[in-house]
């Protein structure tokens, strides 16, 4: 089994001089599910190379074992370190892609053609495709035999409630939740902050508990 991960490179909260990329908790934890099963993990950014992890999500009041295990596992770290450039990944290499979380994502994947373009290259060869948080916003303009991909499909991701909770409705470019309705999908969620994860098909969608 071979598994394409993908970060943002995107280090900037809009227009709010303050940082951010991907969430630590929704790299490691998958990470080390992954590659416990014996997963061969290739790791790709836009920009390839390190990609920028979200300070908030590094807070003392955030850390989980899976952090605490990636901060003490040198080759995880290099791996993060050496991401390949996303223009460089073919989907006929793996089995199947997934989408860290993070606020990242909504600058610099979700209107990335490259993206969209190797999000339909694995749909379209049977592949499932997976992503949390705010990574299902990546789906926005991918398409499937004409329609868009998460139209009539059960998804869920980063809400419109737990965007006001972090103040961000209106820098981020847009909402996830709203976004996936718009397109079509059939949107569940949970009450603010607690895990979910929905399967429809080969569309795999899910949210993380994580604190601001």
């Amino acid at each position: 089994m071979k598994i394409l991960m993908v970060l943002t490179s995107h280090d900037q909260l809009g227009n709010t001089g303050r940082k951010t990329g991907f969430w630590l908790e929704e790299f490691a934890a998958p990470y080390f599910v992954f590659r416990d099963a014996g997963v061969q993990l290739t790791l790709a950014s836009p920009k390839g190379g390190q990609p920028p992890i979200d300070p908030k999500s590094d807070l003392p009041e955030n850390q989980t074992d899976a952090m605490t295990r990636f901060k003490k596992d040198p080759a995880a770290q290099q791996a993060l370190s050496q991401t390949i450039k996303l223009a460089d990944a073919k989907s006929e290499n793996y089995d199947t892609i997934f989408y860290v979380g993070g606020h990242g994502p909504m600058w610099d994947l979700a209107d990335n053609p490259v993206s969209i373009a190797l999000i339909e290259s694995f749909y379209n060869s049977g592949k499932p495709v997976a992503a949390v948080c705010h990574s299902p916003g990546v789906f926005r303009k991918v398409t499937y035999k004409g329609e868009p991909l998460v139209k009539g499909k059960h998804v869920t991701g980063f809400t419109n409630g737990e965007e006001e909770d972090v103040q961000l409705t209106h820098v981020v470019p847009f909402l996830v939740e709203d976004e996936l309705l718009k397109l079509g999908a059939i949107f569940e969620k949970k009450a603010n902050w607690q895990p979910f994860a929905i399967v429809d098909g080969r569309l795999v969608t899910g949210r993380r508990l994580r604190r601001f």
